[in-house]
């Protein structure tokens, strides 16, 4: 989508000289001559999206997929650690844990999988944050903001759950984390044929880590 910028411009451009020209040879109004342009616009955009095959909403298809996913197997661990499948289930629930959470079906009393929860969520959303080349609208701070707010809001959450679910929750954030970070390595990337962007670094692991600790003031502060 990136690449595409550039020839959508371009594309705009001609266009609007040509609605333009258009408009004066059949008098259309400022309205009409808007609609027309803004009508050939998402003509023109659809087809590049086919031809490279890059539309969109075909990157919210896995979200679409791993949300209830995600729903499903929560549910499917409550049931299991409340002894809604039967007592068997439940009884080897309440030792088929490890380490400190022993007793995957009791709430984690350490407070360490919610609080590694809620700070691995937190983590993925400043990376995503720290990203961004453009300015970002209003709407997409407010986005991040909210992110940021349900982060915080699930860790008391994973504390009132049994462990199972709560160590489920943190295992799926933790790949989706590790899915983030090699998307973004520049060797991966290469492998598997993405074509690279303006915005792409040759050290974006580096990068990360400079725009996290400018954001939160853990490096020197200018004079």
């Amino acid at each position: 989508l990136e690449n595409l910028q550039p020839e959508i411009k371009e594309l705009a451009q001609r266009l609007r000289y040509e609605v333009s020209a258009r408009g004066k040879q059949l008098g259309w109004s400022e309205k009409a001559a808007r609609f027309h342009f803004a009508r050939s616009m998402r003509r023109i955009v659809a087809e590049l999206y086919v031809r490279d095959n890059c539309h969109p909403l075909k990157a919210t298809v896995l979200l679409w997929v791993q949300v209830p996913l995600w729903l499903c197997v929560s549910l499917a661990l409550r049931n299991c650690s409340v002894g809604a499948l039967g007592p068997a289930v439940q009884e080897q629930f309440s030792s088929g844990g490890a380490l400190w959470f022993t007793d995957l079906t009791a709430p984690d009393s350490t407070w360490i999988l919610p609080v590694s929860l809620g700070l691995v969520n937190l983590l993925v959303v400043e990376i995503f944050a720290s990203q961004k080349k453009m300015p970002v609208s209003r709407f997409q701070q407010l986005v991040t903001h909210l992110f940021r707010a349900v982060s915080v809001v699930m860790v008391p959450i994973a504390a009132t759950v049994p462990s199972s679910m709560a160590l489920y929750w943190l295992s799926s954030s933790l790949v989706g984390l590790c899915h983030n970070l090699l998307l973004r390595s520049p060797a991966f990337r290469r492998l598997c044929c993405i074509p690279r962007t303006k915005s792409d670094s040759d050290t974006p692991y580096r990068d990360i880590a400079a725009a996290l600790a400018t954001r939160y003031s853990f490096g020197k502060q200018p004079r």
